[in-house]
């Protein structure tokens, strides 16, 4: 039995690309992530609802409930709780400014650091020309990804039963075509010239479900990952300083951990930058 842990507290918590409502997210090893991990301030930076899948088949297992109402239960407690919509939950952007349970909606916001910096936080999406200009190829550009996702549970499953270490195809996947990873170099160039504008000294977004902190010319650049592949989140400590953690173990008990099928049993890896 692994024993329990005592919760880490930090400044600001920023999570993103949850994808609620999708069989693919990790909404299960999310929940466990909530349990260890507390703020003052936690940052919802998008597509955490995946308002796309839900309209072509519900699917909404009590994992998802039990996501939102953790959070809700955060923001009763005394938790900041801010909710940025994303493309897959943009139907929240009709509702900037309002209060849902103790959880507050705006488009962007701007985070003062307690080094005293400032970082632009947005999900991102208005920088992706295919959601943006076409979405039509979004969706199909989606639904691709979902077949991805099927072929990496299938992996999974397979490479746990023969003892061999989790790996993601579709991450690798993403990463082996030429047009994904310029875009990639893109989005993130045109994401930190964007708070270079308004006067940011950094950047947070999601979006692209790749996880990185990162200067560039002077930008920090801080995208905070996915529930879907890497399972990770971006921690601000109470100096000012980012931390990377990916979570891949429900940390309670073995059985837990266990009784959930096509899972990642890897160990905790938190990655400081």
């Amino acid at each position: 039995m692994i024993d329990m842990m005592e919760p880490r507290h930090f400044r600001t918590l920023f999570i993103s690309d949850v994808h609620l409502g999708s069989k693919a997210a990790k909404a299960d090893f999310l929940l466990d992530f909530l349990r260890y991990h507390e703020a003052d301030t936690i940052v919802l930076v998008g597509d955490i609802v995946d308002g796309w899948r839900l309209k072509r088949s519900w699917y909404w297992p009590q994992v998802c409930n039990d996501v939102v109402q953790k959070l809700l239960r955060k923001a009763r407690k005394g938790t900041r709780v801010v909710y940025i919509p994303g493309n897959h939950d943009e139907f929240l952007r009709d509702f900037p400014g309002m209060h849902f349970g103790g959880i507050e909606v705006v488009e962007r916001m701007m985070h003062d650091g307690a080094d005293g910096k400032k970082y632009l936080i947005l999900h991102g999406d208005e920088f992706d020309v295919v959601v943006r200009n076409a979405r039509l190829l979004a969706y199909l550009g989606d639904w691709a990804y979902d077949t991805a996702i099927r072929i990496n549970i299938l992996l999974a499953a397979v490479r746990r039963r023969l003892g061999m270490p989790y790996w993601s195809f579709s991450a690798w996947a993403k990463l082996q075509v030429k047009h994904a990873v310029n875009f990639i170099g893109e989005f993130e160039r045109v994401v930190a010239e964007e708070a270079r504008k308004s006067g940011a000294d950094g950047v947070i977004c999601g979006h692209i479900h790749h996880a990185v902190i990162q200067d560039m010319d002077g930008i920090r650049y801080i995208n905070t990952g996915d529930w879907v592949e890497s399972c990770t989140a971006v921690a601000e400590h109470e100096d000012g300083t980012f931390e990377l953690i990916t979570w891949r173990t429900l940390a309670s008990t073995v059985p837990a951990l266990t009784a959930i099928e096509m899972r990642d049993e890897g160990e905790l890896a938190p990655q400081a930058a």
